[in-house]
């Protein structure tokens, strides 16, 4: 008889991997062992060589659902087997290095028990498998076992605990295991406003869940159909739900929440459901029924919604229910749900019960509450098709904190932690060669957002075992993520290394896409709102030639003003202004287009004082930025020109505004030339600005306007690159940065240079927002290392 012992990383721990191990072992009429430790899996198998290779061939081939193999090495055992049988064996402690798993949506097996009258688990809201259920949100320390996670504190009952035992069962060492019998409870409770203390405001109105004639979901959904705005406790946080198609119930949600534009998520009950409002094809239908179940961004079409549920957009973004609690909900309503995060607009939203009912109370008529804790705080990940690829806007639940295998030349890399941007902030853990990105962490100018961020980081570090040996933070010395970053170099003695922000995004292209260490370089546009340079200017509209260990900056933007620093990022008409005063005598052009909209609006601002800012450099920098220069062509249409309510509304305003029109346009003819500044390629926008002020002052289509500004800039784009191409001899050309969430400019620009025979390169698995940036900021901290 031989001996094997086999080491398995990677998604091994919570998704019912031994229970495969054991089945596999008695086909193969093998005796042994397998047990979790804290780098994976252990297997000690004994048998015959014939049967053991033929086990291990299997291992790759019959990998349960949520599981994920990342390596496999078996050498030869000495040792006697411990047993006559194979058995599964309690985990061992002996480090920290295994991946966590991401929740994942119900699977079609626990979807049936829950609509099984006849099933001990019918119409229970915490059915879950080995298949499905939560994973980050309730863990606390790994291994992945029951102790260890929010479900510790729920004893299993005698049928669950034969089940949990059983390695034939597919609920055998699922953590969460439960049932009515000794699983959490569901509640519903009232705003009862004679109370003034929020602890005591709110009256409990339901019993629990197993109770016969007691439904609190029932009632929820009810609730809801009656316009009420009820706040429901989810997989990794709140949630506040009310009737899509009625007006009044979103638009007083709207009020309480403090969220004035931004688009509201939705959940429907099942694709059908979403068809009848919105357009899908088949990669978007996948999305919406993968197991991470993100929110999809469809192109409305068909049956209206309330206009409050998106004001002024063209798209829907629409999900489905992902654990059995949501999928009772929908069952019982006919239209599909505003499903929005539990929270006071731009504070994280809420996890506990007790915060609910004091945060919420303004907000929530009513709170559909549970007992099982979230430990971790999710956010809903967010997913657009562009350009043929679904892309992910925002990675959290369902996605985080799945590991990447970084490109060949990583192996050796470890201890690295990357802190991230100040906005859309996630940060990164690098170990074994391995990125591990968090989940969405969000804006850490809210203070709450600060605090969660911080907290986010130690779970990390403990979850991993993760003591960093060198820390790499964005080069702006004003972020709250490299102050922190400064602080704990200190306290950890780690190596600090400052990262430019736009090759961070170039970097993190390149190591999602698996280019290797040693590649050649490549080509870049990084357009974005701003990122310092590292000449100590604003930068925003960047062409790099560039790898993980440096980059050469090319072209840029026609640096324009920002008059008012931050202010301008929040008033687009100071950018509108900023871009005038830049190209023209102000005198000039307000004498030959006193008629226009945007020139009155002006006419309005203290035109004097920013004239002096800008000629002083008073709280004015210069910036290359393509957000602004967004802004600002937005303000010039009309489009949200005196203030915005959230990042980006005003350049996605003017995209929807672009997209009915833009396949019958084209770029304006002279729109934008290259100017010479040394070594670097400027791109000068003077011509686009007369362009679109002559067909404002006839009288244009708005709309051509847009589609042709953005034809412009897409065409200016493609030109300097091709020019960049031709100088270097590079082909390969990453486009990313948050301004490439734009639609229509990621697909004009990609399409355009593949038509030129260039291979695109753009994010898709992670954000080409800052959301993605830790991931570059620790490649090219790595890279530097090696």
């Amino acid at each position: 008889m031989s001996g094997r012992a086999i080491r398995v990383r990677g998604i091994v721990q919570g998704v019912g991997f031994r229970p495969t191990i054991w089945r596999l072992a008695r086909q193969h009429r093998l005796i042994g062992e397998v047990w979790n430790d804290g780098l994976g899996v252990m297997i000690h198998a004994f048998g015959s060589d014939e049967d053991l290779e033929a086990f291990i061939r299997q291992i790759p081939l019959q990998l349960p659902p949520l599981a994920r193999l990342d390596s496999l090495e078996a050498q030869s055992l000495d040792e006697l087997p411990q047993s006559d049988e194979f058995r599964i064996v309690a985990s061992r402690l002996n480090g920290v290095e295994t991946p966590v798993t991401a929740d994942a949506a119900t699977c079609p097996d626990c979807l049936a028990d829950i609509a099984d009258p006849g099933n001990r688990r019918y119409r229970y809201p915490f059915t879950n498998c080995t298949h499905c259920g939560p994973r980050l949100s309730i863990i606390r320390k790994v291994p992945y076992d029951r102790c260890h996670t929010g479900m510790a504190e729920f004893a299993m009952c005698p049928q669950c605990r034969r089940e949990y035992d059983d390695p034939t069962d597919r609920r055998c060492h699922a953590q969460a295991n439960c049932c009515p019998d000794c699983g959490p409870k569901v509640w519903l409770e009232a705003d009862n406003t004679d109370e003034a203390s929020p602890q005591h405001r709110w009256m409990r109105v339901g019993l629990s869940a197993k109770a016969k004639h007691d439904d609190p979901i029932g009632r929820a959904a009810e609730l809801i159909r009656q316009g009420f705005i009820v706040a429901i406790k989810g997989l990794g946080g709140f949630h506040l739900a009310c009737d899509a198609a009625n007006a009044d119930a979103v638009n007083r949600l709207r009020e309480r929440k403090r969220r004035y534009a931004k688009p509201f998520a939705l959940m429907a009950g099942d694709v059908e459901s979403i068809a009848r409002y919105a357009a899908m094809d088949d990669q978007e239908r996948l999305a919406l029924q993968d197991k991470a179940a993100p929110i999809v961004l469809l192109a409305a079409q068909g049956e209206t919604l309330a206009p409050g549920v998106a004001p002024d957009d063209d798209k829907l973004g629409f999900m489905l229910p992902y654990t059995p609690l949501h999928t009772l909900l929908l069952q019982d309503l006919d239209a599909p749900i505003v499903l929005t995060s539990g929270n006071i607009s731009d504070e994280p939203q809420c996890i506990d019960n007790d915060e609910a009912r004091e945060k919420l109370a303004d907000i929530a008529d009513y709170l559909l509450l549970h007992d099982r804790p979230i430990v971790n705080r999710l956010d809903d990940s967010v997913m657009r098709l562009m350009d043929g690829n679904m892309r992910l806007l925002r990675r959290a639940r369902g996605y985080s904190p799945e590991a990447l295998l970084l490109p060949p030349g990583f192996e050796q890399a470890d201890n690295i932690l990357a802190m991230g941007a100040e906005l859309k902030n996630s940060f990164c853990l690098l170990k074994n060669g391995q990125a591990v990105v968090s989940q969405h962490i969000g804006d850490l100018e809210n203070a709450a957002v600060q605090r969660d961020y911080r907290n986010a980081i130690e779970l990390y570090k403990n979850l991993y075992g993760f003591k960093p040996q060198c820390i790499a933070v964005d080069n702006h010395p004003g972020y709250l993520s490299t102050q922190y970053g400064q602080m704990l170099a200190e306290t950890e003695a780690a190596v600090l290394v400052p990262v430019q922000h736009h090759h961070a995004h170039l970097a993190a292209c390149l190591a999602e896409h698996g280019v290797a260490l040693n590649a050649p370089p490549v080509l870049a546009a990084i357009f974005d709102g701003l990122g310092l340079g590292d000449d100590g200017a604003l930068w925003g509209g960047e062409f790099l030639l560039g790898d993980y260990q440096g980059y050469t900056r090319l072209g840029h933007f026609q640096p324009v003003a920002l008059p008012g620093g931050a202010q301008a990022m929040r008033e687009p008409w100071r950018n509108a202004y900023a871009q005038f005063s830049h190209y023209f005598d102000w005198q000039t052009l307000q004498r030959d287009y006193a008629d226009l909209d945007i020139v009155k609006c002006l006419e309005s601002k203290p035109l004097a004082m920013l004239a002096t800012m800008i000629s002083k450099n008073l709280n004015s920098p210069p910036s290359t930025s393509c957000g602004r220069w967004f802004d600002a062509f937005a303000a010039t249409l009309g489009l949200h020109s005196e203030q915005l309510h959230y990042e980006g509304q005003a350049a996605i305003a003017l995209e929807i505004l672009a997209t009915p029109l833009f396949a019958d346009e084209q770029a304006y003819p002279q729109a934008w030339a290259i100017d010479r500044n040394g070594e670097l390629s400027v791109l000068s926008w003077q011509g686009l600005w007369l362009a679109v002020l002559a067909d404002l002052k006839r009288g244009a289509d708005k709309a051509r306007i847009a589609a042709r500004i953005h034809h412009s800039l897409s065409a200016a784009t493609v030109g300097l690159l091709n020019e960049l191409s031709r100088q270097t001899g590079i082909d390969s050309i990453v486009l990313s940065g948050g301004v490439f969430q734009n639609r229509l400019l990621l697909e004009a620009v990609a399409g355009e240079l593949r038509r030129y025979g260039k291979t695109v390169l753009s994010p898709q698995r992670y954000p080409m927002n800052d959301g993605g940036l830790a991931l570059g900021q620790v490649a090219i901290a790595a890279a530097r290392s090696l």
